[in-house]
């Protein structure tokens, strides 16, 4: 369980996050939706550590990710895995040598048993035959799923996808959905994805949060979000939005 509570950011004068309160639940994928410029992003990086609130509290499994040591906080993020917008692969290096690079750094495996598991999260995102290939000869999409190979490989409790089908077709921003059910399924990691995909992806998350205005304005299952009441969520899911969002 992730818990967030009356979490506060500001970047100069502008306020991002103000008085937030989340729950995260273990083993389900939670959807972080709301216009774009509203902090997802931002509240994604509290999650991991890479940003501290000014004020309030983020916990993971009842331990705090603020204002502790940095030895705690890389003990806790070890819990993490994370599928950044850009994929963030490295060019220099094949794909195998970017799926392997977490357990080369974080663990004292032999160099056979890292080819294992590196080919084998391949297989899982549905990649064989490519750990030779370089980023810059692989498809959008080919580069998500290696990303996400890189995120499983350790098997991580958590892991955080930043807006992982931006910039992709709608053939293959279905396949990356699927995907991430799918390797869900499997590994049953607690999920956080930020996303503009609507509706698409409440037939992914089991758990939709939308954030506005610094805060979560509604929590609940998908269906619960698509018939919510709430004039605001209502008007940001059905796109209507030429006008200012309403509150009230």
């Amino acid at each position: 369980m992730i818990t967030l509570r009356n979490v506060h950011k500001s970047f100069g004068f502008q306020k991002v996050l103000d008085g937030l309160d989340l729950d995260i639940p273990e083993g389900k994928i939670t959807a972080i939706i709301g216009p774009s410029g509203e902090g997802k992003s931002v509240l994604l990086k509290h999650l991991i550590g890479l940003l501290h609130p000014d004020s309030g509290q983020v916990q993971v499994d009842g331990e705090s990710m603020v204002g502790v040591r940095r030895s705690q906080l890389n003990r806790i993020r070890e819990k993490f895995g994370m599928l950044f917008q850009n994929v963030a692969l490295f060019d220099s290096m094949t794909v195998y040598e970017n799926v392997a690079f977490p357990l080369q750094e974080k663990t004292k495996l032999s160099k056979n048993e890292i080819r294992h598991l590196v080919l084998d999260a391949l297989e899982d995102v549905g990649l064989k035959n490519i750990e030779n290939k370089y980023p810059d000869e692989l498809s959008g999409g080919m580069k998500k799923r290696v990303g996400l190979a890189r995120a499983v490989v350790l098997n991580p409790k958590i892991i955080l996808f930043d807006e992982p089908t931006t910039g992709l077709d709608p053939i293959i921003k279905r396949a990356i959905h699927q995907l991430i059910k799918d390797t869900h399924a499997k590994f049953g990691y607690t999920a956080v994805i930020v996303s503009h995909e609507i509706p698409e992806i409440f037939d992914v998350a089991q758990n939709v949060a939308m954030l506005y205005r610094g805060k979560i304005l509604q929590q609940g299952s998908p269906e619960e979000i698509e018939n919510s009441d709430h004039p605001a969520v209502r008007q940001f899911i059905s796109g209507s939005l030429d006008g200012p969002i309403h509150m009230i």
